[in-house]
């Protein structure tokens, strides 16, 4: 088998995209501290501001919105992409890339383009349904594919026969016990250790209706036994909760150990995202999803698999408001036999052992 020495990430713009990559990078180099793995990213996205932090080497390149419609980004696509696949194969010279692993986003093209004139090993590893732009335009440059998801083979027939490896997830997360955790967790954030616990986010960047629909239900939602966590947003405006309610309602802007917010809560109301449904199901979490309601869908399909196994349940952003938090949300969170079957449905669907899957794919490919 050849020997793996250098290694390359490429992906940004979002925490989709980043998690998986430094979830990724952490089983490597738990399994072999003496290799050298070189971050791929662009200069806007939030790469810049999480992977360095991490403790990895991020090299940014020049990243362009690829065009969906004509127009004078076409027409200057092709030499905005000449360069950044230049820039990034200087990196890839550089750093003698033995493989390269891309997990989507604009700057990911660059690096799949730089490889393939390289005759670099390339996978791509995909968690969308439709498969994301950058990631089919990838597809033109390397046949090794890899999805987060069964449904994923299912439904998009370019990928039918990729392989499904899961998504690679923080060990954080993909060791986590909540009940042994619960405790814990629930003292850290100031709650009752035995109240019925609702644990609120978004995404990275919280979610605007969700957040007003659970603090407009604030006083229902307490008055009926039940705490409240709830992740905002780092970049959401604050919500008002009224003051002395009957029972702890806890708001913090971002959460980066998303382990004690698992571990703490007995249901999650939030967005549909791949990372979120893969964390969701992997912890045995259940879940009310709210799809973003914009896009192509692709948040809905995310969740979906989940809720059929028995998981979760989907609410439309439409339908979500403070009236359907306190009929819905509020008696399901207090009814401890459904969330148990939940939970076990949502870990049966789940799996924990992405980032090893993932591992051995790469090694797989880097030995052909």
């Amino acid at each position: 088998m050849a020997a793996l020495r250098s290694v390359v990430l490429a992906g940004g713009g979002t925490g989709g995209h980043i998690y998986p990559l430094l979830a990724f990078a952490d089983c490597l180099r738990r399994h072999d501290p003496g290799l050298r793995i070189t971050c791929i990213g662009s200069e806007r996205g939030m790469e810049g501001e999480i992977i360095p932090q991490r403790g990895y080497d991020l090299r940014t390149v020049p990243a362009f919105q690829l065009p969906r419609s004509v127009n004078m980004n076409l027409v200057r696509t092709p030499d905005r992409m000449y360069k950044s696949a230049k820039a990034t194969r200087e990196i890839l010279d550089e750093v003698e890339a033995d493989a390269v692993v891309g997990f989507g986003g604009y700057v990911s093209v660059p690096a799949y383009i730089a490889a393939w004139r390289r005759k670099t090993p390339t996978i791509i590893h995909e968690v969308n349904v439709p498969v994301g732009v950058a990631n089919k335009m990838g597809m033109r440059f390397t046949k090794h594919i890899v999805l987060g998801f069964p449904h994923q083979a299912q439904q998009i027939p370019s990928v039918a026969h990729a392989e499904v490896v899961g998504v690679p997830l923080r060990q954080s997360i993909a060791t986590l016990d909540r009940a042994a955790l619960r405790e814990r967790a629930r003292a850290h954030f100031g709650l009752d250790p035995h109240l019925p616990t609702l644990f609120v986010f978004g995404a990275s960047a919280g979610a605007r209706s969700i957040n007003l629909a659970v603090s407009g239900a604030a006083k229902q939602i307490t008055g009926s036994g039940v705490q409240v966590l709830h992740i905002i947003g780092a970049r959401n405006d604050d919500v008002e909760v009224p003051s002395g309610l009957p029972a702890p309602y806890v708001k913090v802007k971002f959460l980066s150990e998303m382990e004690l917010g698992y571990a703490a809560g007995d249901l999650a109301l939030c967005r549909g995202g791949a990372m979120t449904c893969a964390e969701t199901a992997a912890v045995g979490m259940p879940a009310i999803y709210v799809p973003l309601p914009w896009g192509n869908g692709e948040q809905r399909r995310n969740a979906l698999p989940v809720v059929e196994a028995g998981g979760g349940l989907i609410v439309e952003d439409g339908d979500l408001s403070p009236q359907w938090v306190t009929d819905t949300v509020v008696p399901l969170v207090r009814d401890g036999a459904r969330l148990a079957g939940m939970s076990r449905a949502a870990a049966g669907y789940g799996r924990r052992d992405g980032d090893e899957a993932l591992r051995r794919y790469l090694l797989k490919v880097v030995g052909a």
